[in-house]
């Protein structure tokens, strides 16, 4: 697996930053050591330039003639390597060496056949679809890994999503312009192609786990035994009879749900700090007096694990530089030469990728609340991944809300590696 060429460019007028695009592809497609024939696209382009989608495909699908299957979605903003486009017009390529035989594009008019063999998939959706939970499931199950990761579309204006498949469309389903609107779509693989994905919370524990003990739909109503708006204020420090400041401070609360009882409640906090990617963090919409209970934004049963938390920009840079060290510590061979190991120093990240992580491209899927001004700086969030990962290929969106295993997250972002 070579290296997978991408470009990105920002311009008022999507023709300009098409060619800036076109041209850094071509460029890098010329070099050694980068795909020469790659047959498939990632493209992203921000909420600017969603009124143009069908034309900006079009036109970068007849100037790339060799490639024949589209993905990709838009954001309210997109990233590239070390780079991160809010608030402007911008597009971003990658262009994957991957063969046209372990791969599949797949939307509502072209859906995975029974003869393609999904080990995981690349999934964009439509917030606004109907049961969306349910469909992101149903596609994880129906992968051999039983995960997917990807993101729903995000934009200010029209929301889309781009596919399309060489091998056509289900009969019956009639033309498709390769651009879309509602539903699921994206790239199934086969296990064929090898890839590491994680997901970062970037939150920090405020209280210890406990086990939710009474509950009403979305209202916790009991923690161990005990009223739960008891507990919150416990934990938090605050009273009711200073209002103001304990409405603050809950507003900076989250509480982070295991999926289902794992039993051991300090199972949810790891040693190092962070949420597994089996905990959904959730809002509090709403504290329950009556019935001494917190209203969070999520289905709550009793049994689950429950711990309040809190997101801050220390917390999600620590979290987002370790997922980066996990992925490096998996790609990274066990035992290394004396010659290599000493060129994998902190510099490294500056440099071309280093053959001892084999990393061919990447894809990031952010929040649209996290990027650069949540970690500090423009693209700072971006020039954390690029510390991790080194200058490897890598596009992606800030998403309305984030995929990974066969849950919907939101505030978090998901670093997909495919590696040789």
């Amino acid at each position: 697996m070579r290296l997978f060429p991408y470009a990105h460019a920002t311009h008022p007028q999507w023709p300009m930053a098409a060619a800036l695009v076109l041209a850094q592809l071509r460029a890098q497609m010329a070099l050694p050591g980068y795909a020469a024939q790659p047959t498939l696209a990632l493209l992203y382009i921000t909420d600017h330039y969603a009124p143009h989608a069908q034309a900006i495909l079009e036109h970068l699908s007849g100037e790339l003639s060799l490639v024949t299957d589209w993905s990709g979605t838009v954001g309210v903003g997109i990233a590239s390597n070390n780079v991160e486009y809010f608030d402007e017009p911008a597009l971003a390529v990658m262009l994957l060496d991957v063969p046209a035989d372990q791969y599949r594009v797949f939307s509502g008019v072209a859906p995975l056949g029974l003869g393609f063999e999904a080990h995981t998939a690349l999934v964009h959706a439509d917030g606004s679809t109907a049961d969306l939970g349910d469909l992101v499931q149903e596609m994880a199950g129906r992968t051999g890994a039983g995960y997917v990761f990807g993101g729903l579309s995000s934009s200010r204006y029209r929301s889309v999503q781009f596919a399309v498949a060489a091998d056509g469309n289900l009969s019956g389903h009639g033309t498709a312009s390769g651009v879309f609107s509602g539903g699921l779509s994206g790239v199934a693989f086969t296990e064929e192609v090898a890839l590491v994905s994680r997901v970062t919370q970037g939150c920090s524990p405020v209280s210890k786990t406990r086990t939710i003990t009474e509950a009403d739909h979305n209202v916790v109503v009991a923690l161990d035994g005990e009223p739960a708006l008891y507990v919150l204020l416990r934990d938090l420090a605050i009273s009711l009879d200073q209002p103001e400041e304990a409405l603050d401070t809950v507003r900076k609360t989250l509480v982070a749900l295991a999926a289902g009882a794992v039993g051991d409640a300090a199972r949810m906090v790891r040693s190092t700090g962070n949420f597994g990617s089996e905990v959904m963090v959730r809002h509090i919409i709403g504290l329950d007096p009556g019935r001494r209970g917190i209203a969070v934004a999520d289905h709550v049963q009793v049994g689950q694990q429950l711990a309040f938390c809190r997101r801050d920009r220390e917390a999600a840079r620590a979290d987002l530089m370790r997922i980066g060290a996990e992925i490096r510590e998996e790609l990274e061979p066990r035992e290394l030469s004396f010659a290599m190991a000493s060129e994998l120093h902190p510099e490294d990240a500056l440099a071309e990728p280093h053959p001892a992580r084999r990393i061919a491209g990447a894809v990031y899927v952010s929040c649209s609340g996290r990027g650069g001004p949540h970690f500090g700086a423009p693209s700072a969030e971006m020039h954390i991944v690029r510390r991790a990962l080194g200058d490897v290929p890598l596009v992606g969106f800030f998403a309305g809300g984030e995929i990974a295993g066969d849950q919907l997250y939101g505030y978090t972002g998901v670093l997909t590696v495919f590696h040789e």
